[in-house]
């Protein structure tokens, strides 16, 4: 892959070989890639028994399945929006054709199939697609697996020996008295082809895994017509009816109304089918970087017209209607496919086997493709989605639309499970669970749910349990209150606050409460996120940064001695005001902020630098400011009366008046020290120690807590067992029965600013993660090797068998500015000894023969840019020097990336390798949302 800017701009050398500025690029012929043609074969081999098993199902000639697998190839594979999905007959279409087929007769479905289509051609030009993704997932898979059922039930039928019927419930009636005439060679020659369809994708060892490169379907179907034939069974067989025989479209014949309806289905179906099967290859492609990079992300509202042509020309000619097909795309996918004409050479090869291999076909057993279609209908009903919607709740949707299709239709299962979502939206919209309990003389009121108008009389009963004058708290977990609520609950609470009790209305996570709050001001605060002390910060997810602290304005600060308080006088704060609060709000006592003076949180990346006047190190001091301001002074002049919990450490002299009760210990000296810990600590041990109220020197160790970092610590840990745990308690339990299984090795730095978890949306047990100062993967050896990382490498790829190995630098990282900044004959420091693992990558950036490592879409903004991307090309080639990494990609059980995430931008680029370029190409919104 090219990049779109120059490797270095400001090297002649290496813009010789660029074309000039305004000369066209050089003509491409457009050639037929080798991976393009072994995808076509795959995908062919796979769609020929499919297609005849389909169109056998259905009722249809079976020439119609061909016919419809050629044209899905060609014309939706030339004009579709989603170059690597394989369009045809598929199998979640097949109840609707066959119910058409028996009512309206096959010449009118083909009719019914160009209306279809016309009215699909339609939607694409009103760029309608994304609208068809709005139906709930469970709808969809509750669709299939009905489908599924029906295909199932049908099929059992023709796997017995028999014939079977135009219902649901009439094959399950007659089920019994078939299974008491069953035709013994029909029920062998299936139970073969379901044998293989099971153990061959299974077949173990190296053989094994060659075998297991031939498609499935074609070797069951292959096996069962070779042992049917040798054995001379007298079985019906494929039978294709000459070509000049074959039936097309009609103009259709029937009621309108129900013309309509059928038309309906049919886009509706094939629509939706094919949408969502469009952006399932788009994830499948996402995870394979050698063909993400090639492959443009789909167009769906392009793929909606591909699909309406494709069923115009299908149902002229006599086909099946068409729609993407699962199976096929990704086994399309799976083979290496880079661009459209897998699809369209597929569809060629299907010409050629309709055309030539009529003989062949016509020695295929139908009880064969009976089995193998009835495979494909209990693969519909998948034990994944149905775990899928229990865990979301959604059960009950996925369940009436299965019944509904199996046993009304599609088009009325589909209404039935549409109007069963929109009851279950309201339900929850609806449902308001309200308790009241009492906790050591505290009422607590809990509302689960959105708080509207009908949750109002239930809400207004629990309020009036809390007797007046009593301490209440109001926990509210849901995301909306509409204004009667708000009312409702505001009224309660100006009237408890007026009688002597007290309120404190909670939001749904901790640390998210309102301390006073008053009037509305109070209550809008619930709508967002608030910290214990202010009402005015909102923090979201992802959003609170600063470490999820809020910055707490000084106007929004407590006073008049509530609870929290501190007020300073004096030369506590630079112009004299109250003191500032620190990272989670709990005032020092020598009245400055742990931040220098500056309020709020500590600045990240700011190194703490002593006093010179030899005050304390606690502040986050700005090398560009004096150090003995006010506010970082180490002798303090004034005097602060502190009341609460916990004080940040410090060291120093200070004069200061507790009268409060603090939790720690001190060692003082001088004439007293308050009860608890002494407002400046450091190191060395203190002489005497003294209770009571006065005045005194502290010198001694304190050890508080309940300092910030401790609650901080303690408040995320809460929030996490009361929000997060109980959400992923069923999955966190599954991994400790079945243990972990990764699929990948992440290996990143250690960068505070870097979630693995956020930047690849992964969960538990999903990436084998090892981090390090600079993303560093040490070359093996007695000398320079790293036992740390090189034991982790080989647990992830021989033990936990990990497909893939990532290896993720980042913009600004500090390891690689040192590397740059480093000189020669330093002292050879804990993190200097670290370092020299990535001398490797200063050495590449530097030699003149190799091309820079580089950005698609522009070139690296500065030295420290380009060898965080230089040093994850290096470090790739030191993990194909380990023994078990090498070993792997020999046996091509292995992957390995290189990624590079932009902090600032929030951009993730993953590295394309070709011949002599190495281009990391950024990851785009639309691919991440896939």
């Amino acid at each position: 892959m090219s990049a779109c800017v120059p490797t270095r701009a400001d090297e002649p050398r290496r813009e010789e070989h660029s074309h000039e500025p305004h000369s066209p690029p050089p003509a491409r012929r457009p050639r037929l890639a080798g991976a393009d043609v072994s995808a076509a074969i795959a995908v062919f081999l796979i769609a020929l028994p499919l297609s005849l098993g389909i169109a056998l199902a259905t009722g249809a000639p079976l020439q119609a399945g061909l016919v419809a697998a050629a044209v899905g190839g060609l014309v939706a594979g030339r004009l579709g929006g989603a170059p690597l999905q394989v369009s045809g007959p598929a199998a979640g279409l097949t109840v609707v054709t066959a119910e058409l087929i028996h009512q309206y007769g096959w010449r009118t479905t083909c009719a019914i199939t160009v209306l279809a289509g016309l009215a699909q051609l339609g939607l694409g030009l009103l760029r309608v697609a994304r609208t068809a993704l709005a139906v709930s997932p469970a709808i969809v898979h509750g669709m299939l697996a009905g489908i599924g059922v029906t295909i199932a039930v049908a099929q059992l039928h023709i796997v017995l020996g028999g014939v079977p019927h135009s219902s649901v419930l009439d094959n399950l009636r007659e089920l019994p008295a078939q299974l008491a005439r069953v035709h013994p060679a029909a029920l062998s020659v299936s139970v073969l082809t379901l044998a293989l369809l099971v153990l061959w994708p299974r077949l173990p060892g190296r053989a094994g895994k060659l075998l297991r490169k031939v498609p499935t379907p074609l070797v069951a179907v292959t096996v069962a017509t070779t042992t049917a034939s040798l054995m001379g069974l007298s079985l019906p067989k494929v039978d294709l009816p000459s070509w000049s025989s074959h039936a097309l479209a009609a103009l259709p014949d029937g009621p309108v109304l129900g013309l309509v309806a059928a038309v309906l289905t049919i886009t509706l179906v094939c629509s939706v089918q094919s949408l969502l099967g469009a952006v399932a290859v788009d994830k499948l492609v996402a995870g394979r970087p050698e063909q993400s990079a090639r492959v443009g992300r789909s167009d769906l509202d392009r793929e909606l017209l591909g699909q309406g042509a494709a069923n115009v020309v299908s149902g002229a000619l006599g086909g099946l209607p068409i729609a993407g097909v699962a199976v096929r795309s990704s086994a399309n996918v799976h083979a290496g496919a880079v661009s459209r004409n897998a699809t369209m050479l597929h569809g060629v090869l299907v010409v050629i086997a309709a055309l030539l291999m009529v003989p062949i076909l016509e020695l295929i057993p139908l009880a064969s493709l009976a089995a193998l279609v009835m495979a494909v209908g209990i693969q519909m009903v998948s034990l994944h989605h149905i775990r899928t919607v229990t865990r979301h709740r959604e059960v009950l949707v996925y369940a009436v639309t299965t019944l509904a299709v199996v046993f009304f239709g599609v088009l009325e299962g589909v209404a039935l499970g549409i109007a069963m979502a929109v009851g279950v939206a309201l339900h929850r919209l609806t449902r308001t669970r309200i308790t009241h309990d009492e906790t050591e003389g505290v009422h607590h009121v809990h509302v689960r749910g959105q708080l509207t108008f009908l949750a109002v009389p239930r809400l207004s009963r629990t309020l009036h349990l809390v007797p007046q004058g009593a301490a209440a708290v109001v926990e509210l977990d849901g995301s909306f209150m509409d204004h009667a609520a708000y009312e409702s609950l505001q009224d309660w609470q100006n009237t408890h606050t007026v009688h002597g009790g007290t309120v404190e209305l909670v939001g749904r996570r901790s640390g998210v409460r309102i301390g006073e709050p008053t009037g509305p001001a109070g209550l809008q605060a619930l709508t967002g996120v608030a910290t214990e002390e202010s009402a005015d910060c909102r923090c979201h997810p992802w959003t609170p940064w600063r470490n999820h602290q809020c910055e707490i304005p000084e106007a929004a600060l407590p006073r008049d001695g509530q609870p929290g308080d501190a007020q300073g006088t004096g030369a506590d704060d630079a112009g004299g005001n109250a003191a500032p609060s620190d990272a989670d709000g709990a005032l020092r006592t020598d009245g400055t902020d742990s931040t220098g003076g500056h309020g709020g949180i500590g600045q990240p990346d700011k190194v703490s630098e002593p006093s010179p006047s030899g005050g304390g190190t606690d502040a986050l001091a700005r090398p560009d400011e004096p150090q003995d301001n006010a506010a970082d002074a180490s002798e303090d002049t004034g005097t602060s009366t502190a009341t609460g919990t916990g004080a940040g450490p410090g060291t120093g002299t200070d004069a200061a008046t507790s009268t409060g009760a603090r939790a720690g210990a001190a060692a003082d000296t001088g004439a007293g020290a308050g009860t608890g810990a002494g407002a400046g600590t450091g190191a060395g041990a203190g002489t005497g120690a003294g209770t009571g109220t006065g005045t005194g020197t502290s010198t001694g160790a304190a050890t508080d807590t309940s300092r910030p970092s401790a609650r901080q610590l303690a408040r995320g840990i809460s929030a996490f067992q009361r929000n997060t745990a109980p959400l992923v308690r069923g999955e966190l339990a599954r991994l400790a029965r079945e243990g972990q299984q990764p699929s990948q090795l992440f290996l990143t730095c250690a960068d505070s600013r870097l979630v693995t978890s956020m930047i690849t949306s992964s969960g538990p047990g999903d990436l084998f993660v090892v981090r390090n100062v600079g993303n560093l993967v040490p070359l093996p050896g007695r000398e320079s090797g790293d036992d740390s990382v090189a034991a982790a490498i080989e647990y992830a790829v021989d033990v936990l068998e990990v497909r893939s190995i990532t290896v993720c630098g980042h913009s600004g990282c500090g390891a690689m500015q040192a590397l740059l900044a480093s000189e020669p004959g330093a002292a050879q420091t804990p993190l200097r000894r670290w370092l020299r693992h990535g001398e490797p990558s200063l050495e590449r950036m530097s030699e003149e023969d190799r091309p820079w490592a580089r950005l698609a879409g522009r070139a690296p903004a500065d030295a420290v840019e380009q060898l965080c991307l230089t040093n994850v090309v290096q470090q790739l080639e030191h993990l194909r020097a380990h023994e078990s990494v090498a070993r792997a990609l020999r046996a091509g059980e292995l992957e390995l990336h290189g990624m590079y995430f932009h902090v600032g931008e929030a951009q993730a680029y993953l590295l394309t390798e070709g011949h002599e370029d190495r281009v990391f190409d950024h990851v785009g919104v639309a691919d991440l949302s896939a």
